[in-house]
């Protein structure tokens, strides 16, 4: 089976920054889409940055020009670059995946455990 794995949750104060990571692992066939998502206490979850099946890119407003998502292809890892890291920040982020695990197998959706990250104020 496919489990996601992230890392690189932290405590750190406003202005600071911080880079996420997650590895893809199992029976793999192919990725369509890759990326964060972020859930707050009492607040919905909700996108932070992906990558699109086409390689695009999608971020939330609130995180444009501070956050910047990258990847390795050839390890099945995506990272997130935080920077200019606000108290609003702080939340749990999960990883996300659209993959399908093998030839003609279905698309699925797959979640990371989620990390921690607070950001004093």
């Amino acid at each position: 089976q496919v489990q996601l794995v992230e890392s690189g949750g932290d405590l750190v104060q406003p202005g600071g920054s911080l880079r996420l990571s997650c590895t893809a692992s199992g029976s793999i066939f192919t990725i369509y889409a890759m990326g964060w998502y972020r859930q707050a206490p009492g607040k919905l979850r909700e996108l932070v940055a992906r990558f699109t099946t086409s390689g695009s890119t999608n971020y939330a407003d609130s995180v444009k020009g501070r956050f910047t998502i990258s990847r390795e292809n050839a390890k099945n890892t995506v990272y997130l670059q935080m920077n200019s890291l606000k108290p609003e920040d702080t939340a749990v982020y999960y990883c996300n995946a659209a993959l399908i695990s093998s030839y003609d197998g279905p698309l699925r959706s797959y979640w990371g455990q989620g990390t921690q990250v607070t950001v004093s104020s």
